[in-house]
């Protein structure tokens, strides 16, 4: 396996509960913050009476699933999400010369359909926790998890076609081509999940569907509603794209190793659905003792039921978590996120923008990257 030729610089990641971090850049966190809460202040009003148009009981499923209400109703202020996203879109909208505002549809549409495959991808996976508590699915069935997440998907065509213009019209393109993307990494995810190989190439693709396409789109959408060409357009989903693969290398290494109280997910998260992430494939591709032993028990695995997966003890977790680290996989998958930041960065070099907004793009790239959850 070819490893990245990114900088090699230290990438001593701890054990559970320690901060998963494969890259070290200087991150300016009160500018990060103000640019997440912007785009979420901004957006928050527009998607809330997005939802309010959904029928009942969607409507109430769909504001639980953001957290603006708790399993009874009642109101909350739970955890809703980074709002990366919609900080993204309202940056594309200023990198071609727009109002951030102009970019408010497309971050509200690109949120929409995030959380349409988040519900549909916790009800897959069956993923009980979420974001520090209880999936759709769980609390109100999965009837209800892909009514409300097709719902959201609608909505998302909604808000951008009711523009009526014709950036509209080209936003609205962008958005269904990314989805598409998407449902082809989920579906490449669920399959990869019944093989003994997957390649890092065939992993990397349906990560680049999965994470990237959508990524790609939230820094484009805001620019295109703003009038950019597309050649400006192109270049932003080419920084989005590969900073969706930058972003999911991350999530693939707190999958195994992150802090539950962090992510809000189960100990061993990806290790317990069996998925076939980044850590798992560079380490059968590693070659080697522990490569070898990997590949016999994750064989093993894939003959047994779900049941007998989910009897297993925290310590037979572990164990394969430390084949896949002594295999070399841990280390890989932090080395692509440097490099995959690296070559997005590098591509926001190649059209003009206020250098203000380029130095926030940076930022969110360096927060990306550098991350807990």
């Amino acid at each position: 396996m070819t490893t990245s030729t990114s900088a090699r610089t230290s990438t001593s990641i701890g054990n559970r509960g320690e901060t998963v971090n494969p890259a070290s850049p200087a991150i300016d966190t009160a500018s990060v913050t103000a640019l997440l809460e912007r785009g979420r202040t901004l957006a928050t009003p527009v998607l809330r009476a997005a939802v309010n148009r959904l029928a009942p009981p969607m409507d109430t499923v769909a504001a639980y699933h953001f957290g603006w209400i708790d399993a009874e109703g009642n109101p909350s202020s739970g955890d809703s999400g980074k709002a990366v996203r919609p900080a993204l879109a309202l940056l594309s909208a200023e990198a071609a010369g727009a109002a951030p505002e102009v970019g408010i549809p497309g971050a509200v549409a690109v949120e929409l359909v995030h959380n349409f495959s988040l519900l549909h991808d916790d009800l897959m996976d069956g993923d009980e926790q979420r974001r520090h508590r209880d999936t759709v699915w769980k609390v109100h069935g999965p009837a209800q998890a892909i009514l409300v997440g097709d719902a959201l998907f609608a909505l998302a065509n909604e808000i951008l076609l009711e523009l009526g213009t014709v950036d509209a019209g080209r936003a609205t393109r962008r958005l269904t081509l990314a989805t598409r993307k998407l449902i082809d990494g989920q579906a490449q995810d669920i399959s990869y999940e019944h093989r003994e190989r997957v390649t890092v190439e065939e992993c990397l693709e349906m990560e680049g569907n999965k994470t990237g396409a959508l990524l790609a789109c939230a820094v484009s959408i805001g620019a295109v509603l703003g009038g950019a060409d597309d050649r400006t357009a192109d270049t932003l989903e080419k920084y989005g794209y590969h900073l969706g693969l930058a972003f999911q290398a991350v999530d693939d290494l707190l999958g195994i190793w992150g802090d539950p109280e962090a992510t809000g997910k189960q100990t061993w998260s990806d290790l317990r659905q069996r998925k076939k992430s980044l850590p798992v494939v560079a380490a059968l591709a590693a070659g080697g003792p522990a490569s070898e032993r990997l590949a016999r028990i994750l064989a093993a695995d894939a003959k047994k039921s779900e049941t007998e997966i989910a009897d297993f003890t925290e310590e037979e977790f572990a164990s394969r978590a430390a084949l896949i680290e002594e295999a070399g996989g841990r280390e890989w998958t932090s080395q692509e996120a440097r490099r995959q930041h690296a070559t997005a960065i590098a591509a926001l070099d190649e059209i003009e923008m206020p250098e203000k907004v380029r130095a926030q793009l940076v930022a969110l790239a360096d927060f990306v990257v550098v991350r807990e959850r």
